[in-house]
């Protein structure tokens, strides 16, 4: 498998270590698919390629004879190109030490798949549990019964109800939602678009995310008294489902001022759906978030010209092999919670980030 060459908050880099490269990867600590990426090689395996039985999990052994730690990802779909690029850094990280050895299991946007998932890696003896939940109220049992077994449990980006975990890492989906809100509220009064049309399209309902991008969203637009959401739809995250999505509301809103997608792929598809429809795009404001430095990334569309804004949230993939080192073999007691940067992306700048996060 090619690796993306960055890691962590984007500005990390792990070609010799987990953490390494541009400044400091957290912002604020508080206390307050089909199967996945990886062969059955080295120390990641792919789940459904390769199941570990419970003498394995109790001979597990390091080649210096200390314990080998076994850890769980839980990704709740590879449909979206960001967690693609989360398992990708999660490897990379984990394969700077010997002793982890990290099983990928992909949900296929099913709550159903995803919880026998998580039974799964209980079967297999795992260390210490990373998921990202494909919703949060469905996931909350299964991830409450793997912490009050004593085993860790780390949620990235997507959280679950109730405090049955060990840390949050993550980026401020709301703050983001917020920024873009007031960034789409500014551009239409600039624009002078009295009144100024907007339409969304959000993520899986049920997920965290989705409701944190969609609330801060409405919190920054809310500036501007003229502009308001004509239109909303659930897309899944997906490009797929946005694209006939994005076409039946802009036929039932013939007059759009902003496109929101609470991810960049979405965003992506609202643009083929504008076009399609004979909307001239110039005309239209398409905000994404994700921002990914990948030739067809959120990054590459703002520099040339399809979204006009995006805002990089980083997946926390190397973060997170960090804390699960640091709780496994150094006993150290985690913050609840550890916010990851962002940084908002316009065409004046799209290329400059790029090739910050690594982008060829």
């Amino acid at each position: 498998m090619k690796l993306n060459p960055f890691i962590g908050s984007w500005g990390l880099f792990a070609l010799a270590g987990v953490l390494g490269g541009c400044g400091q990867p957290i912002a604020n600590n508080t206390a307050g698919d089909n199967a996945t990426s990886g062969n059955a090689t080295g120390n990641v395996v792919d789940v459904d390629k390769a199941t570990e039985t419970n003498s394995d999990a109790a001979t597990r052994q390091g080649k210096s004879g200390g314990k080998t730690f076994l850890i769980g990802m839980s990704q709740p779909n590879k449909g979206e190109p960001w967690r693609q690029v989360m398992n990708d850094q999660i490897e990379a990280a984990a394969k700077a030490h010997p002793n982890l050895k990290v099983v990928f299991a992909d949900a296929a946007q099913s709550n159903t798949k995803q919880v026998a998932d998580v039974e799964n890696f209980l079967q297999q003896g795992i260390d210490l549990l990373i998921i990202s939940p494909n919703e949060a109220a469905p996931l909350t049992d299964v991830v409450a019964k793997v912490y009050e077994k004593g085993i860790p449990v780390i949620l990235l980006d997507r959280k679950v109800n109730g405090n049955k975990y060990t840390m949050h890492i993550g980026a401020n989906n709301f703050e983001i939602g917020r920024q873009a809100g007031a960034y789409a509220a500014k551009w239409c009064a600039q624009q002078k678009r009295k009144p100024a049309n907007v339409i969304e399209l959000r993520g899986l309902e049920g997920t965290s995310a989705t409701k944190e991008r969609g609330d801060g969203f409405r919190k920054g637009l809310a500036a501007n008294p003229d502009a308001k959401i004509v239109a909303s739809q659930d897309a899944g995250w997906v490009r797929e489902k946005a694209i006939p999505a994005s076409q039946a509301m802009l036929q039932a809103n013939p007059k759009v001022d902003v496109i929101y997608g609470h991810n960049d792929p979405m965003a992506e598809a609202s643009v083929i759906s504008a076009q399609n429809a004979g909307v001239d795009l110039s005309k239209i404001l398409f905000v994404g978030v994700d921002g990914l430095p990948t030739p067809d990334g959120g990054l590459k569309s703002v520099a040339a010209g399809r979204l006009g804004v995006t805002y990089v949230y980083p997946t926390g993939g190397a973060e997170a092999i960090d804390w699960a080192v640091k709780i496994l073999e150094q006993k150290v007691k985690p913050p609840r919670a550890v916010v990851l940067k962002t940084e908002e992306v316009t065409k004046a700048n799209a290329m400059q980030v790029y090739k910050k996060y690594g982008g060829v």
